[in-house]
């Protein structure tokens, strides 16, 4: 009678070899058991739930293609909205675009217009344009004598009798100044200086724009004083028939005089008083470029070394005879090589 057949159990499935590791892990195996049970649980769980899913999907009815459409004309729109914006960016980048070369160009005309003015000399442009006149000046004056007619009557047709009344009177000006340069007294100078700064401060405030202010600040002060003085009883204000306001200093203490010290209250301002260093400056200036050219027309234009007009002629005989002796002693003493 054969054998009975051996059924394979777990125990016997595993090999000889690994009895003693198995005895040795009993620790490992609940855990292992645990886990191997929690995925196969997690496993039936899905395939429960994969299930009818799968069986809802296989039986029930295709659902209408409402969603389909829907999905598509939004799908379409979508693209035409992003290329109608990336169409506006690409318009308005262009924009920019144009400004900036648009800018550029102005920029660069700009520049080159300046670069241009200030290499001009205004100097050689007046001189050009004094020259041009002086020409066309000429030219008028010799086709008028060619024609026999009065060159005056003919250049004062371009101008108006008011344009010419002014004209005269300014050369009539000019020719009482030019013959009023011979010194008289101090007040005489006084007075010429007084309206040669009224002039130049004429002339700057037509460039500045500050003229106005300082003499509404002056006229301003003038009245002040006016008043404190008519306060105090040292000033009368007369009118007059005619409605003129006179004003009549009785004790002597309003106007100014030699001995008087008012002016000792007087505080100007930094602007006024940076105008006075100013003009001495420019009066020192004046001074010193008079004293070169009336040194360089007497032929001394190197350093002085006289103390008058005899000692002068003194050294330029000495110079005659001893030059030629001592250049190379003097050219020594200013190279600083004969020490």
């Amino acid at each position: 009678m054969p054998p009975a057949k051996k059924r394979k159990t777990a125990r016997s499935a595993v090999p000889v070899g690994d009895t003693e590791n198995t005895a040795e892990a009993p620790a490992q195996a609940p855990g292992t058991e645990a886990e191997a049970k929690t995925e196969a649980e997690v496993g039936t769980a899905e395939e429960k739930d994969a299930a009818p899913i799968d069986t809802a999907d296989t039986s029930a009815p295709p659902e209408p293609t409402t969603t389909t459409s829907a999905s598509t004309s939004e799908g379409s729109s979508a693209p035409a909205a992003a290329t109608a914006t990336a169409a506006d960016r690409l318009a308005r980048f262009r924009a920019l675009q144009a400004r900036a070369k648009k800018s550029s160009s102005q920029n660069l005309a700009e520049a080159t217009k300046e670069s241009q003015r200030l290499a001009a000399d205004p100097g050689a442009l007046t001189t050009l344009q004094r020259k041009r006149d002086a020409a066309a000046s000429k030219l008028l004056k010799a086709e008028t004598e060619e024609a026999g007619d009065d060159f005056e009557r003919r250049r004062a047709w371009d101008w108006t009798v008011d344009e010419s009344e002014r004209w005269d009177k300014r050369l009539k000006k000019k020719a009482a100044a030019r013959d009023n340069t011979a010194f008289q007294d101090y007040r005489v100078e006084g007075n010429k200086t007084y309206k040669r700064q009224v002039r130049a401060m004429e002339r700057e405030g037509a460039r500045t724009g500050a003229a106005d202010d300082r003499r509404a600040r002056y006229e301003r002060d003038k009245m002040a004083a006016i008043e404190k003085a008519a306060a105090s009883g040292g000033l009368d204000i007369v009118e007059t028939d005619d409605g003129e306001l006179i004003a009549v200093d009785k004790d002597g203490s309003f106007y100014s005089t030699a001995d008087s010290t008012g002016f000792v209250d007087n505080r100007p301002d930094k602007a006024a008083v940076d105008r006075l260093v100013d003009d001495l400056k420019k009066a020192e200036e004046n001074r010193l470029r008079k004293r070169r050219e009336r040194m360089a027309a007497n032929g001394d234009e190197g350093d002085v070394t006289y103390i008058n007009e005899k000692n002068k002629q003194f050294n330029q005989k000495l110079d005659r005879f001893y030059n030629k002796y001592t250049a190379e002693i003097r050219d020594s003493f200013e190279r600083g090589t004969m020490i």
